[in-house]
């Protein structure tokens, strides 16, 4: 049976510039399906128009035409919402000439029905200001310049509507009212879409503003765990000879015949051992074997032999231990993990040194692990900024690290780490992991 060795190696991101692309990926999938609505909406809109101008207001268009230009409009635009469901990322060059089909669309429609004399040419300006919005400098001056050769071309080459010249009616001017229609048109269009576009691009500056969080984040796990690294190393050789002189204490005749100091030496044996075996965590958690800390066992056995081997060497008042869990299933747990609980159950006893709760649950594929006590609780303050570096109570420097490592490891696991006061007095701390994150990939497994 092959199990997941390095638990926080498999299931965390590749990169920060793997995530930053899954941020472009959405913003620019989101910006594409603006597009695509607005043009349904000018297909919509074309159609209206011209059946209001052949129908209502008696003006002769080429029908025929107006409607091709139409069609190959619709087929481009589903031909867009099929690439809209395709996996690859949006380009600027894409919206370019998404923009750029839109223009030449309303061109030739302008060309078809009165050029500039046609008070709906102002929509160009529309094309300009979502360009602007969505694209590129480059390429939104691209499109300021089409469409300066597009107007310039239509105020050449195409033929005026046969409508009367009758501007001085006012409001009553069948021109005026094409302009008055256009520029509602235009206003409500650029309200909606470019409120939902900058909408976006605020979330995507907001996302990758997080990304970039995360990733100076776990830059500084980094370095604090080849700070530990290189202490563990420098640590091993006083502990070695610390063991062998508590050794040598113990076989003296002055230890020996005397049960009170030999008890305190075993004591310190006992502490010393612990320490080493701290230490020879930690090497191997940041060494190339860090996988081999990986253990088989079952979700049972891991909590319950965690919870009596924390019991017995911090010696709490009170350890409520309450394992609600009915399914025993295999899993793999490595000393990261471990020491991820270790950690909120020791900053539980340092708050409430005479009664700390430990509830464990599994509910929809969810591991819950529950941590109260009933010490002064949280500042809130420390709520606001909970996970971060450094935001702790205690006044010694280097205070508030512990937490910030759990939550990073447990956001490395899929899962995350939240914290409240209790109204009945106290803190809470709840650490939720998906059990797809460390469970067996099957019975073939084997360590």
């Amino acid at each position: 049976m092959a199990v997941k060795l390095d638990l926080l190696t498999r299931i965390a991101p590749s990169s920060a510039s793997a995530a930053e692309a899954n941020v472009e990926y959405a913003a620019g999938h989101k910006n594409m399906l603006q597009l695509i609505e607005l043009r349904w909406i000018a297909v919509i809109g074309q159609i209206t128009t011209i059946a209001a101008a052949i129908l209502v207001f008696d003006i002769n268009l080429p029908l025929v035409h107006m409607l091709q230009v139409l069609a190959c409009l619709i087929a481009f635009n589903i031909a867009s919402h099929l690439r809209w469901h395709e996996r690859r990322p949006v380009a600027n060059a894409e919206l370019f000439m998404a923009l750029l089909v839109d223009v030449a669309t309303l061109t030739v429609q302008l060309y078809l029905s009165g050029g500039t004399t046609n008070p709906f040419a102002f929509l160009f300006l529309l094309q300009i200001i979502i360009s602007a919005v969505l694209l590129e400098a480059w390429s939104t001056w691209t499109i300021v310049g089409v469409t300066l050769v597009c107007l310039g071309l239509l105020a050449v080459y195409a033929q005026p509507l046969a409508l009367p010249f009758d501007h001085a009616r006012g409001i009553a001017s069948l021109y005026v009212q094409g302009m008055l229609i256009c520029f509602a048109l235009n206003a409500a269009l650029l309200v909606i879409f470019v409120s939902r576009i900058s909408g976006t691009l605020r979330a995507k500056a907001a996302q990758l503003a997080d990304l970039r969080q995360r990733a100076a984040e776990e830059d500084h796990i980094v370095r604090m765990g080849l700070l530990a690294s290189g202490a563990a190393h420098e640590l091993g050789t006083p502990l070695a000879t610390l063991s062998v002189i508590l050794g040598d204490w113990k076989r003296m005749p002055a230890f020996r015949d005397n049960p009170d100091l030999k008890e305190e030496i075993g004591e310190m044996q006992t502490q010393l051992a612990r320490c080493k075996a701290i230490v020879s965590g930690i090497l191997l958690s940041a060494g190339s074997a860090r996988g081999e800390s990986a253990v088989r066992t079952t979700i049972q056995t891991f909590l319950d032999g965690l919870a009596e081997e924390w019991e017995d060497s911090r010696k709490p008042a009170v350890f409520a231990y309450d394992n609600r869990i009915v399914d025993d299933v295999p899993v793999a747990f490595d000393s990261a993990l471990k020491q991820t609980i270790d950690n909120l159950l020791d900053n539980a006893l340092e708050a409430s040194p005479h009664w700390v709760g430990l509830e464990a649950a599994v509910e929809d594929g969810i591991l819950t692990l529950v941590v109260t006590d009933r010490g002064p609780g949280f500042a809130p303050a420390m709520l606001t900024q909970f996970g971060k570096p450094y935001q702790s109570t205690k006044s010694r420097a280097g205070a508030g690290v512990g937490l910030f490592l759990v939550v990073n490891v447990a956001r490395t696991l899929g899962g995350g780490v939240t914290a409240r006061n209790r109204d009945e007095g106290g803190a809470q701390l709840v650490l939720s992991i998906p059990l797809a994150a460390i469970a067996l990939q099957g019975e073939g497994e084997h360590v």
